[in-house]
């Protein structure tokens, strides 16, 4: 973590954050960090870890509230929150050189704002199926504005209703093909439901992209259902962003999509257009 880049008053807020559960760290190398999304943990990346070489150092860290992480009475689960227990715990690793920071849903709007936040650390940024969803009155498109609005709709349906959530989320859990990958019980329902909220619904994802210095590879599959193909048309379009589409893939980290993803660790793809900086 580049103290550089930080006020006094921002480093005492990050020092007194919660450290996070690292799940896994193995391998030597250039590091790559793997963050999960919503109502999930570090197995997410089941089908990603196997494929990394031994050249990387990979480490998977559960997000605040979720897996083996701290899920803190006093937490409201914002973006910043989120971010700052992410800032410790990346300082904790004593890591060396620049990153590569891999977020897949949740995890990739918490990843793209530790980019904005600290520049000095990252050396590449991969996206992998953002949920980036854009305030209503700002979509032209009426079929589109909808869509917006639905997607707010069904997650305020989803926090207002925890026995149909909590029953929704193990019915998928049994139908996953990677253990674990969707879990929401009574110890995770409050970082859950105040995530969803905080982080996804109201999002500044598109701001927080603009101010990113290093290349930004954006991966999504064409049967995602949470995703809102005017919200990745816009970041698809900003400076320094590529993107790259999977043919038949849904939300989860299959193996066609964990093989796309490592493809990128390996070789990100240039940005066709000089990288936006805001001061």
């Amino acid at each position: 973590l580049d103290t550089r880049t930080m006020g006094f008053f921002d480093y005492l807020r990050v020092s007194k954050a919660p450290k996070l559960h690292v799940a896994i760290d193995k391998g030597v190398g250039h590091p790559v960090i793997l963050l999960h999304g919503i109502a999930s943990s570090s197995v997410t990346f089941d089908n990603v870890v196997p494929l990394l070489g031994s050249h990387h150092r990979v480490i998977a860290i559960d997000l605040l509230g979720f897996g083996g992480s701290p899920t803190p009475a006093s937490s409201g689960y914002t973006m910043q929150e989120h971010v700052d227990a992410l800032a410790r715990t990346i300082r904790s690793l004593h890591l060396r050189g620049r990153i590569t920071l891999v977020g897949h849903s949740l995890g990739a709007l918490i990843a793209t704002r530790y980019a904005a936040a600290h520049p000095a650390v990252l050396s590449h940024l991969i996206l992998v199926s953002p949920p980036v969803y854009l305030p209503g009155k700002t979509v032209l498109d009426p079929v589109e504005r909808l869509q917006m609005d639905a997607y707010r709709r069904i997650y305020d349906y989803l926090r207002s209703n925890r026995s149909f959530t909590e029953a929704g989320a193990k019915a998928l859990a049994a139908l996953s093909p990677i253990k674990n990958a969707v879990e929401v019980t009574s110890k995770n329902w409050r970082a859950f439901s105040l995530s969803l909220e905080q982080c996804i619904e109201s999002q500044t994802t598109v701001s927080d992209l603009a101010q990113v210095r290093v290349p930004i590879d954006v991966l999504y599959g064409t049967r995602d259902p949470f995703l809102a193909l005017v919200g990745l048309r816009v970041i698809g379009r900003m400076r320094g962003v590529a993107t790259t589409k999977v043919e038949g893939v849904d939300h989860l980290i299959r193996v066609r999509l964990a093989q796309a993803i490592v493809a990128k660790i390996e070789n990100p793809t240039p940005p066709t257009t000089l990288i936006r900086v805001i001061s």
